[in-house]
């Protein structure tokens, strides 16, 4: 959060709102302090941008044996076993109209693909203590290849394909691999997606191999000459093809910085479209802060420098492409118990777009749609956890031109600010994270700040405030629009463990028909408040919000 300064930034009209919070926190009596904060969002420019499907999630090659602290929490939910057939899945892929859906994970540079001279049997991932991450190498079926890409076809998914970067390499020594990548299999495989006229939005190459690496490591010499042979591929084989050709995509890892330069500088202009990293900043799942890290301000602004420096990476050294987190799950290993598929990862998770999109980041790609603790969608059932909601109303409510905002507000209450999507004004997200302290909130683009109603005298209503000096307000105001649009999400029953989501007093699951539910806000006037409960989480939808930078 930036202090805000005293002096006026300079902007012509102000918008005022009152956010009262309720201070009712779980096993504790309604507490009676209030404390003024004042909000400027900067409608005049954009601090960045991103792209229109910023909500990302991932399908992971996990089979049902992968395991984490003898939990076993991934079942079928794997590109080769989830069943494909179940209402509700697609319904929770449709419901985004569309949804980016990225395959990969840490099991992707093990595959092959079934088409083609395949020099070895087409067989599943078994548990094998000398292979990468415990399993040996698995295997695609053209024949699950048709069926994945029909059933993603069907609910609208824009589709990122990870590929297999270590296919021909051999172990060197620790983590580190070497040798030409062999690319026979990988381009028979594109070339079969193409022959099918199936649409891919992007091709990734490896999972976690940068750097240090995770299971294994390339050099960032070798995997930038990677890419220039891998572009070579695409540009030939989609050279004649109707479809429109997939952006390259890399390297999908944990940003180092020196390695991420390196690889810029080697594979050069033209080459990668987009870099993505990895981002797992709440640590092991099996870690007992887990709940105390998400509701640590502090510890949440650390991952900041992370999405600034990727992006100064890029500027510098590769100003072609754009950013992307390719995978993030907050806890790593499968994710927390009863944590990441609870109410509370919401904090971390609408926290995490919110400061990712200001740095510039273009995708946001979350471990997992269903799978491991960390999916959005229970993994035997495919109900919707409360992050899948956080998601869906990110994706419909907050636009791709992101604004600055300055706030004289305490830590706990974090705010973002974006241009409204497909409409006019701005769409704040405030964060609670406090159950100690209200707010009265007030809104502006900076020519002025309120943090008052006038004293009563005759009645005066805030509106008739605002309509004397501010002109554009009387006119809009008498045409019925000055409403404002309001969003508050809760843990049913106080319990921020629960796996049920509230918004707006009502309870968020399927409906008896095994449809999403609808997503409705409470509508408000600009002279009414808004209480929000303490550690609970609002989108509040300014119409008239007169912000230049998104007209």
């Amino acid at each position: 959060m930036v202090k805000l300064k005293s002096k006026a930034m300079g902007f012509r009209v102000f918008f005022f709102v009152i956010l009262s919070c309720l201070l009712v926190a779980p096993e504790t009596t309604m507490a009676q302090e209030m404390k003024r904060v004042s909000i400027v969002i900067e409608g005049a420019r954009r601090v960045s941008e991103t792209d229109e499907n910023f909500v990302c999630a991932t399908l992971d090659w996990w089979p049902h044996d992968k395991c984490n602290y003898q939990q076993c929490p991934w079942g079928y939910s794997s590109v080769i076993n989830m069943d494909l057939t179940r209402p509700l899945l697609s319904k929770a892929i449709q419901a985004f109209k569309p949804l980016r859906i990225r395959i990969g994970g840490s099991l992707q540079d093990q595959v092959t693909y079934d088409v083609g001279n395949l020099k070895t049997p087409c067989r599943p991932f078994r548990k094998m203590n000398s292979g990468l991450f415990g399993f040996s190498k698995g295997c695609l079926h053209m024949k699950r290849w048709d069926e994945l890409h029909s059933f993603l076809t069907a609910t609208g998914a824009v589709i990122t394909f990870g590929l297999n970067a270590l296919s021909g390499r051999h172990k060197l020594r620790g983590k580190a691999w070497g040798g030409a990548w062999d690319h026979v299999n990988t381009q028979d495989f594109i070339n079969y997606t193409v022959s099918k006229g199936y649409a891919i939005d992007s091709w990734e190459f490896g999972n976690e191999l940068s750097g240090t690496g995770v299971g294994a490591s390339v050099s960032a010499e070798l995997y930038g000459k990677d890419l220039i042979v891998l572009r070579d591929v695409i540009n030939k084989v989609y050279k004649d093809s109707r479809l429109a050709k997939p952006k390259l995509v890399a390297p999908g890892g944990f940003y180092e910085r020196p390695w991420y330069s390196k690889l810029l500088q080697i594979s050069g202009p033209g080459i990668v479209d987009v870099v993505t990293h990895h981002m797992y900043n709440l640590g092991s799942g099996n870690d007992p802060a887990l709940v105390k890290k998400i509701l640590d301000p502090s510890f949440l602004s650390k991952v900041s420098e992370t999405f600034k420096d990727v992006n100064q990476t890029i500027q510098e050294h590769g100003p072609w492409a754009s950013p992307w987190v390719g995978e993030s799950g907050g806890a790593y290993n499968s994710g927390g118990r009863h944590v990441s598929d609870t109410f509370i990862d919401s904090f971390w998770y609408l926290d995490q777009l919110g400061m990712s999109s200001r740095h510039n980041t273009k995708v946001y790609c979350r471990q997992t749609l269903v799978g491991g603790f960390y999916g959005l969608l229970e993994k035997n059932t495919f109900v919707p956890n409360p992050d899948y909601y956080s998601a869906l109303l990110w994706h419909r409510l907050m636009g791709k031109g992101v604004l600055a905002v300055h706030t004289d507000g305490p830590p706990q209450l974090r705010v973002y600010a974006h241009c409204s999507k497909g409409r006019a004004g701005v769409t704040l997200l405030l964060i609670n994270l406090s159950n100690q302290s209200g707010f009265t909130v007030s809104v502006s683009n900076g020519i002025k700040l309120v943090t008052n109603v006038e004293p009563k005298k005759k009645k005066k209503s805030l509106l008739d405030t605002l309509k004397k000096p501010f002109s554009w307000i009387g006119s809009k105001a008498s045409d019925g629009y000055l409403n404002r649009e309001e969003y508050h999400l809760t843990p049913e029953n106080r319990d921020l463990r629960s796996k049920t989501m509230i918004l707006n007093g009502k309870p968020l699951k399927p409906t008896a028909t095994g449809d999403i539910p609808s997503l409705e806000p409470v509508i408000r006037g600009v002279n009414s408040p808004v209480n929000v409960l303490p550690l609970s989480m609002a989108f509040i939808v300014l119409p008239n919000f007169d912000a230049s930078a998104c007209s």
